[in-house]
């Protein structure tokens, strides 16, 4: 898909940072399963080492996703899509233009209203508001270029 990349994360990692999450994600996951075996016949007494294990597990989950590069939150606005990446555990969503009936564009929004009456809200942070304008501007040309209604807004309390 040719189209525009944009990365909504606050900061990016480098590889030492991505190797360390890989090593935390397994350490915690093997420290979880460790747990679990060694006090195996201890669950029925105590319930809270469940608790500690669904956390080990979801945390490792976390960081072997985010170290394998799964997690980053992105835009990808291609010719007859959009791809956004709004959470680092939520999948890709596609928004493709049979979709999309029109667009609302805020400051630090942007609405995409689809056809089956859905709304998909993408926010923008305010750490890095220069992403903002390219974001803004590369949707008003898909837009335009696929003949979708889209209306620039101001935001309102």
């Amino acid at each position: 898909m040719n189209g525009n990349y944009f990365s909504l994360e606050v900061g990016k990692s480098n590889r030492l940072t991505r190797i360390f999450q890989l090593v935390l994600g397994i350490l915690c996951i093997v420290i979880a399963l460790g747990w679990l075996i060694t006090n195996f016949s201890s669950f029925d007494a105590n319930r809270s080492l469940w608790l500690t294990i669904i956390f080990l597990l979801g945390f490792g989950y976390f960081q072997i996703n985010s170290g394998l590069g799964k997690g980053d939150k992105f835009i990808e606005i291609g010719e007859d899509k959009i791809r956004l990446k709004r959470n680092s555990v939520l999948p890709v969503r596609e928004l493709h233009v049979t979709e999309i009936a029109k667009t609302e564009i805020y400051p630090l929004s942007v609405v995409f209203f689809m056809k089956s009456g859905k709304k998909d809200k993408l926010r923008f942070g305010t750490t890095y508001p220069d992403i903002i304008n390219p974001v803004r501007q590369s949707i008003e040309d898909f837009c335009a270029r696929n003949n979708i209604e889209s209306e620039i807004r101001k935001e309102e309390l």
